[in-house]
């Protein structure tokens, strides 16, 4: 058959329309008719069974131009879903919040038909596409994680709030008050009072604010003018932000994940109302937060990913590092945090004047700046994903260089997004002008990710304002992850914190903090059996450790001066950009610095440089300047002293520590016994012992290689990861079945 629809006539028999939808709801009301036209003669039995007509109607299909009933606007959420099924409960809450999909007295017929039938969104251009189910229940009731099947929101809202003494224990105040609005023709959309009676809230559309105000005052003005009701307020705009889903009743976290995510995001939420069924939770926020709060609930309910601004400071070996680990590890770490890192800028240093930004920088572009990308943007040959395959073919049409005049705002701006919840700075560099930088990011609520130790080793008053800055909002402040400033990807910070957390004691902390002089003093001084250790790792590790594969250089077999090794260190990426704050210890005394914050002691009346001019050099007395020409003089110096170690069985190390006790900070060169765990750390690897009251007779000792573009890259998304864990929240498990009153006393009838 086919008939039209839309078109009617009134009880009157005038021709008429059925107005916006009219056609949906004609086919429903066709379809109750064609259902309610078989009427059984008897019961059925197994027996005598009733045949069943082909004038069933088994279920109402509306073709439309969209794939289904999404979880909330694409527009606004551009990761939304497609539904593959909802009840009619859940389809009437979206469609009264704004999901224009499906009008809600389409369902009405198909709701009050015996049986009830199903109804079907489906898409003309995509015919082969099952579409959104509506029916009686949907898969909310079955996934505790996704127990809310979608979000809306009502745009143009006003809230109004009434409040004052006079509310409190008096009957009718609320029939007057709506009795008030009713007159006026004013819609109530939303209501809010607190049990405390001392005030009632609604909301009602934009344009009706002022009339809901005027007729409000002018029932209660004896209340206003004897002060019983302090004032109406009005905010205005407003929106409704709704999350809709049967799973949501008697399941216990789901408020709480719905308002962690707002406050996550940074959202004030204005007032608040949910019904007893428990299938609507509505929160009134400001209109300008709308769309940042749809994204954040609608990540936070596994119903998409939440997204992340990346903005990285760095043009070297660990931001190079970090751009490919992101590009390479997105979609894994996509599908496994539910996070989504998208590099939105990079910037080659804390001085450039240009910028590599996103072409299409909007939020909701899947864009993303890579290494190729990059390069190309910047006019640099074309690089490689560690594989040798080029990680992007289409790399230029997603970054673009623009000039800028000040590298700490433009970076900022071009980051900070308003409908995006978290932002994320990485810095790569170890130069001090970014390091002041870090409170100001800090205070804009952007994360601080840094490899960069100059911000807590800079002057005390950069240390007091990072962390000022990082507590200024309480649990919803911008994190500073430091972890990688000391001991590179050694968890040398998490470990501290967790001493301190479980209620030991620190006493002294101690060993070799800096990758670039481990190698040097292992390359000028090795230690003694190097190579049978490592022949004996080779055979008792059954293959996974192999020496031959490892640089001759690595081996110990033969030492070389302080110039050779120097430059075997450059070569190795090992030094920082400039190789003279390692020689010179001031990277080891900024590291120092950061440990003396960790472990509370007060480093106001002390700087780097003072650590700096109080120790131990590799020439007594004198700073090496000019890396690249050590005289012979300053190598046959050394060799004095390894040989002079070496008579007595030891090796040089360079050693710093901390001790609590005295509060002193002490970096030096140090003849250690050859068969100290100091003399056998391997090149390019730290080895810190943590003395405490828990480990009085043996200290607890981290050991292993530490540096390295890679190693360090993989430490900075480690704790952002970490970070993110914390945010997004965990997979599943957060959410379960509660037993609710109601089900207690229906069960007991």
């Amino acid at each position: 058959w086919v008939m039209t629809g839309y078109v009617a006539s009134n009880t009157h028999g005038v021709a008429t329309t059925l107005q916006r939808d009219g056609s949906d709801y004609s086919a429903a009301i066709i379809a109750k008719l064609l259902q309610s036209a078989y009427q059984p003669k008897h019961e059925p039995t197994t027996t005598s069974p009733e045949p069943e007509p082909s004038t069933i109607c088994h279920n109402v299909t509306i073709w439309t131009d969209v794939d289904g009933v999404l979880s909330a606007d694409p527009r606004r959420v551009p990761s939304a879903q497609i539904l593959p099924e909802v009840s009619y409960n859940e389809a009437m809450e979206l469609a009264y919040f704004g999901a224009k999909v499906i009008h809600p007295k389409t369902m009405q017929p198909a709701i009050s038909a015996t049986p009830q039938i199903p109804i079907y969104i489906r898409n003309t251009f995509h015919a082969s596409y099952r579409g959104t189910r509506i029916f009686t229940s949907s898969t909310t009731h079955t996934d505790r994680d996704k127990c809310v099947c979608g979000f809306s929101s009502v745009e143009h809202m006003a809230l109004i709030n009434v409040e004052g003494s006079g509310l409190i224990g008096v009957p009718g105040v609320a029939k007057r008050m709506f009795g008030a609005l009713e007159a006026a023709g004013v819609n109530v959309v939303l209501i809010s009072q607190a049990s405390s009676e001392h005030s009632i809230t609604f909301c009602a559309v934009e344009q009706q604010a002022l009339t809901a105000k005027t007729a409000i005052e002018e029932e209660f003005h004896k209340e206003l003018k004897n002060n019983r009701i302090n004032q109406v307020d009005i905010q205005a705009p407003c929106s409704i932000i709704a999350a809709v889903g049967d799973g949501m009743s008697a399941t216990a976290g789901v408020s709480g994940r719905f308002f962690s995510a707002l406050g996550d995001a940074k959202i004030n939420v204005l007032a608040i109302s949910q019904g007893c069924s428990e299938r609507n939770i509505s929160a009134v926020v400001m209109t300008s937060e709308s769309t940042r709060a749809l994204r954040a609930v609608h990540a936070a309910f596994r119903l998409s990913h939440t997204t992340v601004r990346v903005g990285i400071i760095g043009d070297n070996e660990i931001g190079d590092s970090l751009l490919k680990l992101l590009a390479v590890q997105r979609n894994k770490i996509r599908e496994s945090y539910e996070v989504d890192l998208q590099v939105c800028v990079v910037a080659k240093d804390g001085t450039t004047k240009e910028l590599v930004t996103l072409q299409n920088n909007q939020t909701g572009s899947s864009d993303s700046i890579t290494v190729s990308a990059y390069s190309m943007a910047t006019g640099k040959s074309s690089q490689t994903a560690s594989d040798g395959s080029v990680e992007f073919n289409n790399a230029t049409d997603v970054a673009q260089l623009i000039p800028v005049d000040n590298i700490s705002n433009d970076f900022t701006q071009h980051l900070i997004s308003d409908e995006c919840a978290h932002h994320i700075i990485f810095d790569c560099t170890d130069q001090d002008e970014v390091g002041q930088m870090h409170a100001g990011w800090l205070r804009e609520g952007i994360h601080v990710v840094t490899a960069n130790p100059s911000g807590l080793a800079g002057p005390p008053e950069r240390r007091d304002a990072i962390f000022k800055a990082a507590s200024m909002y309480g649990k919803l402040s911008a994190n500073y992850l430091r972890g990688v400033t000391v001991g590179g990807a050694l968890p040398c910070i998490d470990i501290l914190k967790s001493l301190l957390n479980s209620g030991d004691r620190i006493k002294r902390i101690d060993g070799i903090l800096s990758v670039s002089m481990s190698y040097i003093m292992y390359r000028i001084s090795p230690p003694l059996y190097a190579t049978e250790c490592m022949e004996f790792d080779e055979v008792s590790s059954k293959g996974f450790f192999k020496g031959s594969d490892m640089p001759t250089s690595q081996l110990g077999e033969k030492a070389v001066s302080l110039s050779e090794a120097v430059k075997e260190a450059v070569a190795l990426g090992l030094m920082e950009e400039d190789p003279g704050k390692d020689l010179n210890n001031n990277y080891c005394a900024q590291v120092m610095l950061v440990l003396t914050k960790e472990l509370g002691l007060d480093n106001s009346k002390i700087t780097s440089n003072q650590i700096v001019e109080m120790s131990e050099k590799l020439i007594k007395g004198k700073a090496i300047v000019d890396y690249k020409n050590i005289s012979k003089e300053i190598d046959d110096d050394i060799q004095n002293r390894v040989d002079a170690a070496k008579a007595k069985g030891c090796v040089l190390r360079h050693i710093a520590s901390v001790d609590v006790k005295s509060q002193s900070i002490d970096i030096r060169i140090v003849e250690v016994p050859g068969s100290h765990v100091f003399a056998a750390t391997p090149p390019s690897c730290e080895c810190v012992r943590f003395f405490t009251e828990r480990h009085r007779r043996f200290p607890l000792i981290i050991q292993g290689p530490s540096a390295g573009a890679d190693s360090t890259a993989s430490a900075l998304l480690a704790e952002v990861l970490s970070l993110m864990r914390s945010k997004v929240g965990p997979k599943s498990g957060a959410l379960s079945r509660t037993t609710s009153s109601r089900d207690v006393l229906l069960s007991q009838q």
